[in-house]
């Protein structure tokens, strides 16, 4: 009941609030940079699965974006680091000869 009355006087969920916001700064990201959303989730995406290789990061308080300045498009991200994967087991490094 008083979720509902909440929602009368405008006050929404912090979830809603979030996924609108999220929503709202992808399509700013497509104006500025000229790329689809769909191909910044992408990037975004494959950047998290490589980045989690190695670090632990906060998935839920990232924010990857590209600005356009000029000609140029520069990669913009915040993505909060939880802590280093220091156990990481690399393959040997093979030689020729």
């Amino acid at each position: 009941m008083l979720d509902l009355i909440a929602r009368f006087f405008g006050r929404q969920s912090g979830g809603s609030k979030q996924l609108a916001k999220e929503r709202l700064r992808l399509v700013l990201v497509h104006d500025r940079a000229s790329v689809s959303p769909h191909f910044l989730n992408m990037l975004k995406a494959d950047l998290l699965q490589v980045m989690n290789k190695y670090l632990e990061i906060d998935e839920a308080t990232t924010r990857i974006m590209l600005s356009r300045q000029g000609n140029s498009i520069a990669l913009l991200a915040s993505i909060p680091i939880k802590r280093i994967r220091r156990n990481l087991q690399f393959p040997h490094a093979q030689t020729d000869g």
